[in-house]
């Protein structure tokens, strides 16, 4: 599983359907509307890295009212959550 977490700057007026657009795009997990310099926060989670090309430069980055990303890669994740069982299907071992 790679995570890249995305900052996003868009036009103010239009952020609540950015954020929906992005929302709904394949491989983006959560949308966060945040303070600060950056107006949204995208987690996107792919299976492969190559993936990361197609869902941000490929897919977010063209939104209408999207301005400018800044895509940080996660290289380990350090939880209490197991995010992998998660994302499992719930099969057992012995299934």
């Amino acid at each position: 599983m790679v995570t890249a977490i995305v900052h996003i700057n868009a036009e103010v007026d239009r952020i609540p359907e950015v954020a929906q657009t992005i929302a709904e795009i394949d491989g983006v997990s959560e949308v966060y509307s945040i303070t600060g310099e950056y107006d949204l926060l995208a987690i996107v989670r792919v299976s492969a890295y190559e993936e990361v090309a197609e869902v941000i430069p490929g897919r977010l980055n063209k939104v209408e009212g999207v301005l400018r990303t800044e895509t940080h890669i996660a290289f380990r994740t350090y939880s209490r959550h197991d995010l992998e069982a998660a994302f499992s299907i719930g099969l057992g071992e012995s299934d």
